[in-house]
């Protein structure tokens, strides 16, 4: 009777965890319509360098770097440029996003604004993927990039904070 009763509490224990267990990375954000979306474009002015030092931009907002303000012209020496950061995607390992910067109708750069550094070997990971998946983005000039190996989750990560930016800015490659 004992083994019973034993075995009978580890099998519920086991269903309640099985049923617990989160098979999606963002379950709860993609159930929700608008949830966690990349957010309004917005025509602030920021400095062409990008957000205020030691703070980044919300995510999805657009930021005018040669006219500074929304709808007027660039001059024609200077190339317009946008910077838009992509929404936060939740991996297991951690938080990604990334940052933009759009001029002249192609992708000038790409920066890492979050990646997974809870462990030393987040860091090492981070230290060699973040730098190739930057170079994959400018190369192919979309948002399909291939993922590194050994860098998987925060190649997911980064490819759909990415592709959340360049939606916001209406990129289209």
């Amino acid at each position: 009777m004992r083994r019973i009763s034993l075995w009978l509490v580890a099998t519920v224990v086991v269903v309640v965890l099985l049923f617990s267990y989160k098979t999606s990375l963002n379950s709860t954000n993609s159930t929700r319509p608008g949830a966690n979306a990349p957010g309004i474009v917005s025509g602030q002015p920021i400095a062409a360098g990008g957000p205020p030092t030691g703070q980044a931009a919300p995510a999805g907002q657009s930021v005018p770097g040669a006219s500074g303000a929304p709808g007027a012209s660039a001059s024609p020496t200077r190339p317009t440029e946008t910077v838009v950061n992509g929404k936060v995607a939740k991996t297991i390992w951690g938080p990604v996003q990334v940052q933009v910067t759009i001029s002249t109708g192609k992708i000038t750069d790409v920066i890492a604004l979050q990646v997974p550094d809870g462990t030393s070997m987040d860091q090492n990971i981070n230290s060699y993927a973040v730098p190739r998946l930057r170079q994959e983005v400018l190369t192919a000039q979309s948002g399909r990039i291939d993922a590194i190996t050994g860098a998987t989750i925060t190649s997911d990560g980064y490819a759909q904070s990415l592709q959340a930016a360049l939606d916001s800015a209406h990129f289209q490659r």
